[in-house]
């Protein structure tokens, strides 16, 4: 049995089935996707089994990404739950078939309610999108289990329908990562679009140096520091420039036996980049990358240094 090669199989079968999915969006599509947008209260999604599941991650997405949302158990639904929907709520239903007792049993109880109702089928004659004010297709010609029984092609299929859902709503709101990161807060990108240069920056000890010094003296310098820098500064703590072991080694290599003669000013480099301490993590990891540097100078308004920001230190 070659496993590879069924797990191949299985892969390409479900990635066809998403690219089936593509002639299937029409203007019940945006139909949905206007209806969730103008949305006064949450959309509510459930389904049964498998679909339950994709209820369950669709509705944390939304809930994630701008839309409020909840999934509700469509056996608890049955059994009480049905007060936590609300009048000016929208109802997504996910089921291949169509056809599950326990969610048409659901839409009777909220038809009488009036509210919309947005079914997302692989049956467009079934009961359940015929009920529904906006019926979205997730048609899939075949599971990708090889008896055609087990679901799989299509709860891929439904997935991949509900993150276009979440995209499109996610357009239409302009929703921003700023935006993402307040509904994330404890994640790691959380952490990137809230933290700023300030909750990082080293603020003391700093590695001042003069430009005046000898390259031998500085390396020694640097070496005993933590952060492979000096920073070049004059009597009125202007910042002159920043000079690393790199540029020492550099300076070394052009002058050869000229070395101990060479100062700190002639191998700096002049004008260093720097960052406010108000600027965002994402903003000091944009420089690191566009420059190739590892640390940053930290100024107030006025050009004074207050901190250090080092690239190892914020990538913990």
């Amino acid at each position: 049995m070659n496993v590879l090669h069924i797990a191949e199989k299985c892969l390409r079968d479900e990635a066809e089935a998403m690219m089936e999915l593509i002639p299937q969006l029409d203007h019940n599509f945006e139909d949905a996707v206007e209806t969730m947008f103008k949305c006064t209260g949450h959309v509510v999604v459930t389904g049964v089994g498998k679909s339950g599941h994709v209820a369950a991650k669709l509705a944390a997405t939304l809930s994630s990404t701008g839309t409020p949302s909840i999934y509700i158990n469509a056996l608890d639904a049955l059994h009480g739950d049905l007060g936590m929907i609300m009048d000016h709520d929208v109802v997504l239903f996910i089921s291949n078939s169509g056809n599950t007792d326990e969610l048409l049993r659901i839409v009777a109880s909220l038809e009488n309610r009036h509210l919309s109702i947005i079914s997302m089928t692989g049956n467009a004659e079934s009961l359940l999108a015929r009920h529904s004010n906006i019926h979205i297709s997730v048609k899939v010609e075949r599971e990708a289990c090889p008896l055609n029984l087990a679901p799989t092609s299509s709860v891929t299929a439904a997935l991949a329908m509900g993150d276009a859902l979440a995209i499109a709503l996610m357009e239409m709101r302009k929703f921003k990562a700023n935006d993402f990161a307040m509904f994330h807060p404890g994640g790691s990108l959380g952490r990137k679009l809230l933290t700023r240069v300030k909750d990082v920056m080293y603020t003391d000890n700093f590695p001042i140096i003069s430009p005046h010094m000898r390259l031998s003296e500085a390396l020694l310098f640097i070496s005993n520091g933590k952060l492979g820098l000096g920073i070049v500064m004059d009597k009125e703590e202007n910042i002159l420039g920043i000079i690393t072991d790199g540029d020492i080694r550099r300076a070394v290599e052009g002058a050869q036996q000229n070395f101990l003669s060479l100062s700190v000013s002639e191998a700096m480099t002049r004008n260093p980049k720097t960052i406010g301490p108000n600027a965002k993590l994402t903003e000091i990891q944009r420089m690191f990358r566009t420059h190739k540097i590892h640390s940053l100078l930290v100024v107030n308004e006025h050009k004074r240094l207050i901190g250090i920001v080092d690239y190892f230190a914020i990538m913990n």
